[in-house]
């Protein structure tokens, strides 16, 4: 078991390497100069190269990452081109609103999820099932953008509920934190919940159509019990799975949704970086979100072999 998940880690530690040659290639590919986007247009050619050369851009492609990749594994990002920060404390003023939205979202979408995905494999065929099935399909195929949008123009706009700004400055009581938090996270919640229904009910099913749950229904044991007792923990591995893959999506929504709201998080760090050729930052800020997406996948991967003895002899 050990060595299993010894194994688990030292891929994901590859994984990362690679993830960080794509990021770096990548990004050197942005169309513009960071340089040229510092100075503005009428800079002259002479002082351009001189900043260019200031700031290492002259440097070979394979030189640069080298230099970068050192500075990841001893915790130095760089320093913004923009605002000539550290690209850490940058992050490190974001990380705690965008780590903050993500929990408010874990907290509201896994329990609803997890309920929904088990009660509808409980009563699989049935008008409930086949109801939740269809409304998944349905949220699924709605981008989160649209999601948001229409978020705003009802319940900012047209009903005047709730701000279209979402700001951490302006949580004073329990009541301004749902009111900040409300739209973000139903936006990230619609389809994050859908698809963790969708793999949860199919984990369920899996497990109630095996033998040992046939043998628990002939021995007269009840619904309720044959799920809780018997399925649900030989399916923690694959819910597991299914959790970590459905918040690994907030990685992604999160972008959108912080740009749609303007939420001081990371990823809005990400985008304004983008915008400004800033391109320590957007590298950063990348290799934090595959990071945390690994960790996640890693994570679910681990608990999976811990919690079913089958995986542990392959």
């Amino acid at each position: 078991m050990l060595s299993l998940v010894a194994a688990r880690l030292a891929l994901g530690l590859v994984s990362l390497l690679l993830v960080s040659l794509a990021i770096f290639a990548i990004t050197s590919l942005l169309p513009g100069d960071a340089a040229e986007e510092l100075l503005g247009q009428y800079a002259t050619r002479e002082t351009v190269a001189g900043l260019r050369a200031s700031l290492g851009l002259d440097l070979p492609a394979h030189l640069r990452y080298l230099a970068w990749l050192k500075g990841l594994a001893t915790g130095d990002f760089g320093r913004s081109l923009a605002s000539n920060m550290p690209v850490a404390q940058l992050i490190g003023s974001r990380l705690p609103n965008s780590l903050m939205l993500a929990a408010a979202t874990a907290a509201v979408s896994v329990p609803i999820a997890l309920t929904i995905g088990i009660t509808a494999a409980m009563y699989r065929g049935s008008a409930y099932d086949r109801t939740v099935s269809m409304l998944t399909l349905s949220v699924v195929s709605v981008p989160e953008f649209l999601v948001a949008t229409a978020a705003v123009i009802v319940f900012a706009v047209q009903l005047r509920w709730l701000s279209a700004l979402s700001t951490t400055a302006d949580i004073t009581s329990v009541a301004q934190f749902f009111r900040v938090f409300a739209l973000p996270v139903f936006a990230l919640c619609c389809v994050i919940v859908a698809q963790m229904v969708r793999m949860t009910r199919a984990a369920i099913i899996d497990q109630l159509r095996a033998p040992y749950v046939e043998m628990a229904v002939l021995k007269g044991v009840g619904p309720l019990r044959v799920v809780l007792h018997h399925a649900l923990p030989n399916a923690i591995g694959p819910i597991a799975n299914a959790v970590a893959l459905s918040l690994s999506y907030l990685l992604g929504g999160v972008i959108i949704v912080e740009t749609i709201f303007n939420y001081p998080g990371v990823a809005k760090l990400m985008v304004d970086g983008v915008a400004q050729r800033d391109l320590p930052v957007v590298q950063a800020c990348a290799m934090l979100f595959c990071a945390a997406y690994l960790v996640l996948v890693t994570t679910a991967d681990i608990i999976a072999i811990l919690s079913n003895p089958r995986l542990r002899h392959p």
